[in-house]
């Protein structure tokens, strides 16, 4: 069963409750997947302390043209929506970049002067601790596009009873790529205007792919109620809140989040991982 833990905004603590919860899981025996989705900054295998390695590169195909076949009829760049191979004096020029992968200039092209060849985007990093697994993403510094390199991480350890996906923040492409296919979503919100206007936008993404959602308040105190009011009117269930805490601000600085969270806030973790396992199954 895939659950997405996901934010509107960065900051709210996602990747240390997704940690926290996964090692719940794994120490309870539980054959359970850490899949890092948030590979334009991924940190959730600092926070588990799981030795990671990369085991395979990721790559998307782009164009290759042959020269010689081609006679510059322009039918490549027509079909382009992205721009990423414009025909210059009779020449296309692939912008690699700009690709996105869908082999439709190959298909187009009545020359069939063009063939895809694969460019590298980013590593694949796997790593394990017991029934806990680990995979997560690390995309190139300078590429533009991290959704290929989120599929090929989505793609792992099938296998898995339950698998936890790290997801990136915000509503655009990449976190819609990490949500999609999910059972279930843990929408972990901050309780200030910023975050509230951020958490409705994230809820309505979440709503539109059809996935059912809890929120989760975290540094609960440190702002007003807004979301708790939103969550009522919208019949949004607030699974549980973590308080605003110098405590967990120090252990997260030394470290030892996931730890501390495990020792002083095991009922608010536990309530998270039972609603949520619970809210995958009516899915299935």
């Amino acid at each position: 069963m895939d659950i997405v833990i996901t934010s509107g905004k960065g900051g709210t603590g996602k990747t240390m409750l997704s940690a926290a919860i996964a090692s719940l899981m794994g120490d309870a025996g539980s054959a359970v997947c850490l899949m890092d989705c948030d590979v334009e900054a991924p940190n959730a295998a600092l926070l588990l302390k799981i030795p990671v390695k990369p085991v395979d590169a990721a790559t998307v195909p782009v164009p290759s043209v042959d020269t010689e076949r081609c006679t510059g009829c322009g039918a490549c760049e027509k079909i382009c929506r992205y721009n990423a191979i414009p025909v210059i004096q009779g020449q296309p020029l692939v912008l690699p970049e700009l690709c996105h992968g869908c082999g439709g200039c190959a298909l187009a092209c009545p020359e069939k002067a063009i063939h895809e060849v694969p460019r590298e985007i980013g590593a694949i990093e796997e790593g394990e601790r017991g029934t806990l697994h680990f995979v997560g993403g690390r995309l190139n510094i300078g590429e533009a596009m991290s959704p290929p390199l989120i599929r090929e991480v989505k793609r792992r350890y099938y296998g898995s009873d339950t698998r936890i996906i790290d997801s990136p923040p915000g509503t655009s492409c990449p976190a819609v790529t990490a949500a999609d296919g999910a059972r279930y979503a843990v929408l972990v919100a901050e309780p200030t205007p910023f975050g509230l206007n951020d958490f409705i936008l994230a809820s309505q993404m979440l709503r539109a792919l059809e996935i059912p959602l809890g929120a989760v308040i975290n540094r609960d105190g440190c702002g007003d109620g807004g979301v708790d009011h939103y969550c009522l009117g919208q019949g949004i269930e607030v699974i549980a809140k973590i308080p605003q805490s110098w405590e967990i601000a120090a252990a997260y600085s030394r470290g030892e989040a996931v730890e501390h969270l495990l020792e002083h806030h095991r009922d608010a973790l536990d309530t998270i991982a039972e609603t949520a396992l619970r809210g995958a199954a009516r899915c299935s």
